[in-house]
């Protein structure tokens, strides 16, 4: 399978990222921070060229039982373990313990610069790669994984899919809600305004339209 038209620039765009900014996050939890003592930790923003509807993402519903981020949409990922090479290795490895994936359908495109979330402790890197052999998918444990959701880029561009989450913290952050998705906030829509913006898929949207966390 030839590289879709649309991946060459996009890992070009992000080798040369140094990290968000508050115009494109918004949410300063997301910022790069150095932070020697964080815990190591990866996701796979695993991406493929699926013709009309242009290029999807992979994103994973976690388990409601979860005492961590119980029924979130996220990036399959998880901690760096001792035998991983790399971050790309952790994030190559969760999503195939969590959703199967087959570690030789995919193309590791660029590593984005790690992201510090101060809720966690974690420092997670992002791993940007394009899937090159898809296949079906699914949760491999319920315990963990509720649900897999391909989405469209072009469908979290469009304006109506966007708006900005308030928490209960006081911060705030982008939001994502499209047809059969859980709302897409925190980290994950963080990344995601990210990948519109270094893609160039992104559209002028509405800031002040406030999307709402359900039972928080």
């Amino acid at each position: 399978m030839s590289a879709p038209e649309w991946w060459p620039p996009l890992v070009k765009a992000a080798d040369e990222a140094e990290g968000p900014t508050p115009e494109r996050v918004i949410a300063d939890h997301l910022l790069p921070r150095n932070r020697a003592s964080a815990r190591t930790a990866s996701v796979l923003v695993l991406l493929k060229d699926s013709g009309d509807l242009g290029p999807t993402v992979l994103l994973q519903q976690r388990a409601a039982t979860l005492r961590h981020h119980p029924g979130e949409v996220a990036f399959p990922g998880g901690a760096a373990e001792d035998g991983d090479a790399d971050a790309a290795a952790t994030a190559l490895r969760e999503a195939a313990e969590e959703l199967a994936v087959e570690p030789g359908s995919v193309d590791v495109g660029a590593a984005l610069p790690p992201l510090w979330i101060p809720v966690s402790g974690f420092a997670v890197t992002p791993i940007l790669a394009l899937w090159t052999s898809p296949h079906p998918v699914a949760p491999q444990a319920a315990s963990e994984v509720a649900a897999a959701h391909q989405v469209p880029l072009p469908l979290l561009a469009e304006p109506a899919s966007r708006g900005t989450v308030r928490y209960p913290s006081g911060r705030s952050g982008p939001g994502f809600q499209v047809a059969g998705v859980p709302l897409i906030w925190g980290f994950t829509a963080g990344v995601l305004s990210w990948l519109l913006d270094l893609g160039g898929w992104s559209r002028p949207w509405d800031a002040e339209r406030t999307m709402e966390l359900e039972g928080r």
